[in-house]
């Protein structure tokens, strides 16, 4: 009896250990699935009034994606929080959502994809990035733990339409400490104390 009784225990506290190893990845699953449905009413620009809602992501459920920072970038809050690091980290959480406001003001804007990842890998194949960090030659691993979960917390926020556009609109951005040509081009809607933001004249494409 006291044989059977130690069994049982062991078998509950197996089957616990292996429900809350489980967990994170549940979760991570469930944020993955709503960020594609709230990737897609962005990139159609549905209104949140006119459109059912959709369920909003939670802190947990976002944290639970890319843990270690080393998955590959094939879903929205991955690859919006690995360029909110990688272009903005260190910096104050300002320069952070502005990023991120970009981002989603690309997402499906006339020339430019209709998902983020495609949004964030944009013209890899002809060797010019629109973000330069996704093909530096660097390891796009995450190095630092708290910015990393900063940057999936603006992500989560932007994806669920939670974060002000700090942009103004803004399609375009660069660092204070250059001036690319095309810069002459666009209007300048927008500066935080790291970029300076532009998007194109009521005449202009989309595109550069």
């Amino acid at each position: 009896m006291r044989l059977i009784g130690i069994t049982t225990c062991f078998a509950i506290t197996l089957l616990a250990g292996q429900a809350i190893a489980a967990d994170p990845e549940q979760k991570a699953e469930v944020a993955a699935d709503k960020a594609e449905v709230l990737e897609q009413k962005a990139a159609t620009k549905d209104s949140v009034e006119r459109s059912p809602a959709a369920k909003t992501i939670t802190k947990s459920e976002a944290q639970a994606v890319d843990p270690a920072g080393e998955a590959p970038l094939d879903d929205a809050i991955t690859c919006l929080s690995r360029t909110i690091y990688w272009e903005a980290k260190g910096e104050a959480s300002l320069n952070m959502e502005a990023v991120a406001n970009v981002v989603m003001n690309r997402l499906g804007h006339e020339g430019f994809p209709n998902t983020i990842c495609e949004v964030v890998k944009q013209g890899s194949e002809q060797g010019a990035c629109q973000f330069s960090w996704w093909c530096d030659g660097r390891s796009d691993h995450v190095e630092e733990d708290a910015p990393y979960t900063l940057a999936k917390e603006i992500a989560r926020k932007a994806l669920n339409r939670q974060l002000t556009d700090r942009t103004d609109g803004a399609l375009y951005f660069h660092d204070r400490k250059v001036v690319p040509d095309w810069a002459t081009k666009y209007i300048k809607t927008a500066e935080t104390g790291k970029f300076l933001f532009y998007k194109p004249r009521a005449s202009d494409s989309a595109t550069r």
